[in-house]
């Protein structure tokens, strides 16, 4: 049995989580990962899938538990969650639960270094930012909306209201502050026009 190294990625926690449910294959956890929005969550590729699956295995955290066939389709090596696995998945599970960490997104080092560009700029970048968390926003609602409808307990699908309420709680700080900025009530440098340097 091989030694886990440091706490498991994100995309293998999810691995985890759904063999903890239930056996799968690699292509099943794959699809109900889309389904469930997980892909949202964790930057998840076949390729990449396999690989974390296979690194589970080489740790003893999953085992290979037979192997079937559908149609003319090439076999598929279902797997299922370990012991060791399972007590690894709910010991990192209630540690990311129990405290936050910092995350060091980019979008917050741009936020707080925005005033080296000039005022019109920030504001028509921030109005495109905003119209992106506005699409977002509308496919989170389709998707609760169709999670709602679906037999997938609730359970499975807790992560999406708590994304669209983030999602918007930043989306309006960002239109008030656009909206600060571009009506002069924000205090900020002024550059100039063809050199883009700060005036004195």
């Amino acid at each position: 049995m091989g030694k886990v190294r440091g706490a498991p990625t994100a995309l293998a926690i999810a691995v985890l989580g759904l063999l903890d449910e239930r056996p799968m294959h690699p292509y099943e956890m794959f699809q109900t990962m889309v389904g469930r929005g997980e892909d949202r969550l964790v930057k998840v590729r076949p390729g990449s899938l396999y690989h974390t699956v296979a690194r589970l295995a080489d740790q003893g955290l999953v085992c290979a538990g037979g192997v079937d066939r559908e149609g003319n389709r090439p076999e598929r090596t279902t797997y299922r969650i370990t012991g060791e696995g399972r007590a690894v998945l709910r010991s990192r599970i209630a540690e990311i639960l129990r405290s936050p960490c910092p995350e060091y997104p980019e979008f917050l080092m741009g936020l707080a270094e925005s005033h080296s560009l000039p005022a019109d700029q920030v504001v028509g970048l921030l109005r495109e930012r905003i119209s992106h968390l506005d699409a977002e926003l509308a496919e989170l609602d389709s998707m609760i909306a169709a999670a709602t409808t679906s037999a997938g307990a609730r359970r499975y699908w807790i992560v999406l209201p708590y994304q669209r309420e983030t999602l918007r709680a930043q989306r309006d700080w960002l239109a008030a502050m656009v909206d600060e900025l571009a009506e002069g009530a924000l205090e900020w440098e002024e550059f100039e026009p063809e050199t883009g340097e700060r005036t004195a």
